[in-house]
């Protein structure tokens, strides 16, 4: 016989926007089962960041809406509520340091994503919330509002449910898609599902050839259909399938139109120097190696696996003398390390994604309380939502957010 339980709010998913509904409709003396068939609590959390978690962002509004490409104005009631000063002094009252680095990023002190997951997880134990490690089946409802969820191990009946499921990227932490199914079953729209902050694929075999080879402070610039939409210093990486690393995919997260737009990449080996001091430095090396073949007198210049994609590009014979260079070649030459080409085939699969943008559509959802307009008791919170956000923290923001408002929000008519 199928067990049944009873509880007033049931959260699914135990990512970083059910946690935080769990644990904001506790403090208010909701009685919540928060629902994740991993073993662990906030698994993804746990290695984003590469194991450093970067929590949210430390800037105001203008900014934080500014990083948010899709619909931010859907999040300026929950940001205004929670936003990135009440989350950094959310954790640090709950004895998580926190430090600022570039670009306003802020992580723990500890540099250690499992002290940001182990916190919550702590709060939503000492608050009571009932952690059960098994997965939702289905959301039930009964006149237009929800009073159950079925789970793996029987049912539990409800008056509210927060679907904070995350989305496709990462799946081995358990971001199968789960929310959509239930969001589209209840009658909710979901919009395309898109790999977001993802490396990129490119069709110029120089990419392979170079694998491995990973370029510190250089300026990569992205275009869509000869329009600049990014440009950013930082690092890289180039691999078997094109391109990856921080720059390329804060780069993924401008291109909305994959399929339909050209995509194309620039990359400035020598940011510091303009063409004319990048020339005079090429000039200084070519006099140091006057007696070498063009190949050989490149090894102070750029990283060795590049010199033969160098060669070949500029169109200068490797064997010719480099006293014997003339004024047009070196041109050439400057030319390709102030722009290197770079072409984009297209994304890398969504499980490789750090994010997924698009989901459930927010035009059915109430900015206010992230609850449902179609079904009285339903939330959302978090990566299912059609949100999603450049790279810097502020993703987990729109997690914590979104997750704080739903918690705030249930079962209101009888908590206040």
């Amino acid at each position: 016989m199928e067990r049944m339980t009873e509880t007033e709010l049931v959260v699914i998913g135990g990512g970083p926007a059910g946690l935080m509904c769990a644990l904001t409709a506790a403090e208010r003396g909701v009685s919540v089962a928060l629902l994740e068939p991993n073993r662990k609590l906030g698994r993804k959390l746990r290695i984003t960041g590469k194991g450093r978690c970067n929590l949210t962002n430390n800037c105001d509004v203008k900014t934080f809406m500014a990083n948010i490409p899709g619909d931010g104005r859907f999040l300026y009631s929950a940001f205004s509520r929670f936003g990135t000063a009440e989350v950094m002094a959310f954790f640090e009252a709950n004895g998580l340091p926190l430090k600022t680095e570039r670009g306003n990023r802020v992580f723990p002190v500890s540099d250690n994503a499992n002290d940001v997951a182990d916190t919550l997880e702590r709060l939503v134990q000492r608050r009571g919330v009932r952690v059960l490690q098994t997965a939702a089946k289905e959301i039930l409802v009964s006149d237009g509002a929800v009073c159950g969820v079925v789970t793996g191990e029987g049912t539990i009946l409800c008056r509210a449910a927060a679907v904070c499921t995350g989305g496709l990227s990462y799946p081995l932490t358990g971001s199968t898609g789960a929310g959509y199914r239930f969001a589209e079953t209840l009658g909710h729209t979901v919009t395309p599902r898109r790999p977001s902050l993802v490396p990129l694929e490119s069709g110029d075999d120089y990419c392979a050839e170079m694998q491995g080879f990973a370029p510190k402070n250089v300026t990569l610039s992205a275009c869509e259909d000869g329009k600049l939409i990014y440009r950013e210093l930082g690092e890289m990486l180039f691999t078997h399938f094109g391109v990856s690393g921080p720059l390329v995919l804060s780069a993924s997260a401008k291109m909305r139109h994959m399929g339909e737009c050209e995509y194309r990449l620039r990359i400035d080996f020598k940011p510091g120097l303009d063409e004319q001091k990048l020339d005079a430095r090429i000039l200084r090396d070519f006099a140091k190696y006057a007696n070498r073949e063009f190949k050989n007198a490149l090894d102070d210049l750029v990283a060795r696996s590049m010199i033969p994609v160098l060669v070949r590009l500029s169109g200068i014979p490797e064997d010719k003398p480099v006293r014997e260079i003339t004024r047009e070649e070196r041109r050439r030459l400057v030319g390709l390390l102030k722009a290197f080409p770079v072409s984009v085939s297209g994304f890398r699969p969504i499980d490789e994604a750090i994010v997924t943008a698009g989901g459930v559509s927010t035009k059915e959802i109430d900015p206010r309380t992230m609850g449902s307009k179609l079904v009285t008791g339903l939330y959302f919170a978090g990566e299912v939502l059609d949100l999603d956000a450049y790279t810097g923290g502020f993703n987990l923001q729109i997690a914590w957010s979104t997750g704080y408002v739903a918690g705030q929000s249930a079962l209101k008519d009888v908590y206040g």
